[in-house]
């Protein structure tokens, strides 16, 4: 183990289960940005590799979702999850950056609305619903996401 990874374990032993959330995300960005890298210097093999690793960081972020307690939300992050999945899948067979460059923006936007939360959580507030103008949140109209909806 390095002294990142050890850095990284140590962090999440310390945060709540929304910041582990915001922290999946940032590392599928930072996944998704290293793969948009390495296709633009040609190197296949680093893309595959990032690409194979934000896969499984997809899979973490699905894995977690409680259907129970989540509701209409952790049913459109399913689906959500499973575009995501195909979309990554596709680009790694046909390496479309377009693609990436699409999914980083749609996580960066989600990653904003889980520090949203994560900051309603110790404010007490409940944040407000992601703009309806943006492709990733069409589907969840007004639904407003609490803290207690979510189970990460």
């Amino acid at each position: 183990m390095n002294a990142g990874q050890a850095y990284r374990i140590q962090s999440a032993q310390n945060v709540s289960p929304v910041r582990l959330v915001v922290m999946l995300y940032e590392q599928l960005v930072s996944d998704l940005q290293a793969a948009l890298s390495a296709h633009e210097r040609g190197d296949i093999a680093a893309r595959a590799s990032e690409v194979d690793h934000a896969l499984l960081v997809v899979g973490q972020l699905q894995g977690t979702l409680n259907m129970e307690q989540g509701g209409e939300v952790a049913r459109n992050l399913d689906k959500f999850y499973d575009l995501l999945r195909f979309s990554l899948l596709a680009t790694d067979f046909a390496s479309i950056p377009a693609v990436l460059r699409k999914q980083i923006a749609n996580l960066l936007h989600l990653r904003d609305g889980w520090i949203q939360v994560d900051s309603a959580e110790y404010s007490g507030a409940v944040p407000a619903p992601p703009a309806s103008s943006h492709p990733a949140s069409r589907d969840d109209k007004a639904e407003s996401p609490s803290h207690q909806n979510w189970n990460a």
